[in-house]
Formats: C-alpha cells, sequence, structure tokens
C-alpha cells in the first residue's frame, strides 16, 4: 500500500511538472499568477512546480511586466538551453539531419543524397549514423544532453513489434514503395548510431510528422480538426482532431498517396493502378512529362524535372505557355482535388495545408485550381467549412516535425530525463549460472553416449 502511495504521488508531480512546461512551451512567457489559471494549479503546487524546474534548468527568467497596483510580475519560459533535440527526415530525395535546442532553434545540420543508391537499408542508417555525429561535432554539443532523437519515415510504422533479436521489441518500418519489408529501423539505429544507451528513439511517418509541425507551429494551430497533404516524390497525409494540449488529441497518418483516383489508371510504384501518387507525386508528374514528349534531360532528378515543367507551364518574359504542361498540371490538380475531397466527406477538417517540397513547389501556381475541384468533389456542406491552404514552415517541416517527438514525450514526462538502463554486475569468478551446468551436463551426457 505504502509502494502505490508514493507512486501516485510521484505521478501527481510529474503530471503538475508537465501541465507548467506545456503551458509555458505553448503559450509562454507567462507568470506565476497567469500560470494558475491557465494549469488549474494552486499557487502553492505553482511555486513549488517553478522552483523545481528552474532548479533543474529548465525553466528561466524571462523579464518583468507591471500589474494593477502591485509589484512587477516576473515572466517564465522553458530555457532553450535545458536540452538538446535531433530531428530526421527520411524523404524521397536527401536525408536532412537537424539538432536543435529546446526552443527549435537550428544549432546545425547535414544533408546527404540519396538520388545515386535509393533506399538501401544499410546505407540509410549509416546516413543517420554520420549525420548524427556531424550536427553533434558542428555544434560542439554533448551527446549526453540529448532528450531524444524524431525520424520520419515513408511507410507504415508498427510499434513494438518483435523486430528480429530475441527478447526485443521497437518500431518496424513497412514501407512498399520503397522496398522496405518489416525493417526493424528502431533497433538498427540503436546498434549503428554513436549516442548514449538511455537517449530514446522516436520513429513516425513523414506525413504525421509534418503535421504534428504545421499543428504546433504553422497553419494548422488552433484548429480542431486538420489534415496536412505532404507531396514529395510521394504523396501522403495525416489527420489531426483535438486542440494542441487536449488530452483526448489525436493524430494518424494515411497512405492517402494509395488511394484510388483513376480506374484502369497508371500503375503506382506501390504495384497498384490509378493511386493519386501514380498522378500527384513528383515522380511521376517527372515520367508523365517525359512521356508527353517534355525538354527534360535523361537523368534529370525529381526536383530538376519538375522545375522544368513548371517553367514551361509559366514561362518568364512573356512567352506562350507550354500546352502539354499545362494540361499536364491541370489533370494533376483535378486528382489532388478529388482526393482532398475525399479527405473533406470522410475526417470534415476545418483546414487543409499542403506542404512537402513538391507541394510548396507546385502550390503556388495550382492552389486556387486544388480548391475549385476539391468544392466539385465534396459534399457542399462540408467543403463549405474547410479551407485548404500552404502549408506555413516551409522545405524543413518534416524534420522540425520529428523534433517536436522527443520534444513532446519530455514535455508530457514534466521534464524528466530517462534514466539509465542498469548494466548487469559483471558476475565473479568461477560463478556458474544454472544454463551453465545444464550446458555442462549436456556435454557429459553426449561425451557418454559416444563412448559407451
Amino acid at each position: 500500500m505504502a509502494e502505490r502511495n508514493r507512486r501516485t504521488v510521484r505521478d501527481l508531480r510529474r503530471g503538475n511538472r508537465a501541465r507548467v512546461l506545456q503551458r509555458l512551451y505553448f503559450d509562454g512567457p507567462l507568470s506565476r499568477q497567469e500560470l494558475g489559471p491557465a494549469t488549474g494549479l494552486s499557487s502553492g503546487s505553482i511555486s513549488n512546480v517553478v522552483a523545481e524546474l528552474v532548479a533543474e534548468g529548465l525553466l528561466e527568467e524571462a523579464g518583468v511586466v507591471d500589474s494593477d497596483g502591485g509589484r512587477p510580475r516576473t515572466l517564465l519560459r522553458v530555457a532553450p538551453g535545458g536540452g538538446l533535440l535531433v530531428g530526421i527526415d527520411i524523404g524521397e530525395t536527401r536525408i536532412r539531419v537537424e539538432l536543435f535546442d529546446l526552443a527549435l532553434t537550428e544549432l546545425a545540420r547535414t544533408e546527404r543524397l540519396l538520388a545515386q543508391h535509393g533506399y538501401d537499408v544499410d546505407r540509410i542508417v549509416g546516413h543517420v549514423r554520420s549525420g548524427v555525429a556531424d550536427v553533434l561535432r558542428d555544434a560542439g554539443a554533448d551527446p549526453r544532453s540529448l532528450l531524444g532523437i524524431g525520424i520520419g519515415v515513408p511507410g507504415i510504422i508498427e510499434r513494438d513489434a518483435p523486430d528480429g533479436a530475441i527478447g526485443d521489441v521497437g518500431s518496424v518500418v513497412h514501407g512498399q514503395t520503397i522496398d522496405w519489408s518489416a525493417v526493424p529501423f528502431e533497433r538498427l539505429l540503436r546498434d549503428a548510431v554513436k549516442v548514449p544507451a538511455e537517449v530514446p528513439f522516436f520513429i513516425d511517418n513523414g506525413a504525421k510528422t509534418l503535421g504534428q509541425a504545421e499543428m504546433w507551429f504553422g497553419g494548422g494551430r488552433g484548429a480542431g480538426a486538420s489534415a496536412i497533404a505532404l507531396i514529395g516524390s510521394g504523396v501522403n497525409a495525416c489527420v489531426n482532431r483535438g486542440e494542441l494540449l487536449d488530452d483526448d488529441r489525436d493524430s494518424m497518418a494515411l497512405e492517402w498517396g494509395h488511394t484510388t483516383v483513376q480506374l484502369r489508371g497508371r500503375r503506382c510504384r506501390c504495384g497498384s493502378i490509378g493511386c493519386l501518387e501514380a498522378y500527384a507525386g513528383a515522380e511521376a508528374m517527372r515520367r508523365r512529362w517525359h512521356e508527353a514528349g517534355g525538354p527534360l534531360p535523361a537523368d534529370a532528378d525529381d526536383e530538376t524535372a519538375l522545375a522544368a515543367l513548371l517553367a514551361a507551364a509559366y514561362p518568364d518574359g512573356g512567352a506562350d505557355p507550354d500546352p502539354l504542361a499545362v494540361s499536364l498540371l491541370d489533370e494533376t490538380a483535378e486528382c489532388l482535388g478529388a482526393a482532398l475531397g475525399d479527405l473533406i466527406n470522410l475526417f470534415l477538417p476545418e483546414r487543409i495545408l499542403i506542404g512537402g517540397w513538391a507541394g510548396l513547389l507546385i502550390g503556388p501556381h495550382l492552389l486556387p485550381d486544388i480548391r475549385r475541384y476539391a468544392e466539385e468533389y465534396a459534399l457542399r456542406h462540408a467543403a463549405a467549412r474547410t479551407t485548404i491552404e500552404m502549408g506555413r514552415l516551409g522545405p524543413d517541416a518534416v524534420t522540425v516535425g520529428a523534433a517536436t517527438l522527443p520534444l513532446a514525450d519530455f514535455l508530457a514526462r514534466g521534464g524528466s530525463r530517462p534514466a539509465p538502463e542498469p548494466q548487469p554486475a559483471a558476475p565473479p569468478p568461477g560463478f556458474r549460472t544454472a544454463a551453465d551446468t545444464v550446458r555442462s551436463r549436456e556435454r557429459t551426457r553426449t561425451a557418454s553416449d559416444a563412448t559407451g
């Protein structure tokens, strides 16, 4: 009973710390007086929690403000130097690794191109290992200050799955379009990346990390329900429901790029036909532009090809637009609009945001047409309640979102760091375990049978 009570007190204390940290992180700086009504905690609890967090270097003063007739009030904020975070975007064309402080200010970054070698698992793991080492070295950072490493990847994430190691579980990635089948990615990274053993890894779908970044800091903030589309070489999306600090807030990644927009349509790289990705992904647009006879070098990558396609459809200097390019992009806009109409009908989002490197390129040109097609394909009442806008965080949004994965865990734990896993003590000389004794008996019995 005493142990149960101690656990209850500890959980209550951690919950109070989490409420203070989360409120200051998203709405700060705030004074102690403002934290009371914002968190629902008593003034005594606020004083105790703030004193603890300041002593641990997780909160710091951020100036003073005048009060009505009383003493000036000291403002508090989460201390940027309270820890370090790594965010990693394993994208379609490159791997981007960034190191952040607690305020998500970028301290260092590095990139690795993937054009030549694709998604070979060992090469990806090697890029992550060297990328993490590079950003820590470039920033002169102590790996012991890391609060966690977040990674956004394409595919479906199976959490706490058996990962091929005896007695081990971890995040396993199923990425059909990149030929990853049940890849024990978390275990591979833990074995390869040179960071302290207690530093946690958080692996999630890249569209979901993009969505979390937009919900925390971008165009999704304040929306009760939103959908975020990630358009790169491939296509994906996530749906978020609930306000930022709601206990029942929900977020889920969708394999939206593999919903059907054309019966008996183009072959998708997933193996199916008529998928949205086969029309609206940058890789598919490159192929369609090449098949249409567009002026494109045979070895052009997706980014070069998409830039050439847009330049042909929207030329500078008063030149006539290429009708093939215009037609191809209009078909792309209609496919995207129809697929967004499905999201509207299924999830009733207040906002839809378009992001991803390709989405940011085509969006400024195609957004009016995408909106028009979405309205045509969605139910009128649902479409009238939904706005479709561009994402606000730019091409780094997936990396920032990946860094929010360990950050969210850190805030939810009230700023407590994961403890180092206890290492088993070395046995004394001559110590024999029960297993040693059994094996010795088996060897003796085998030898006896052989000579008998």
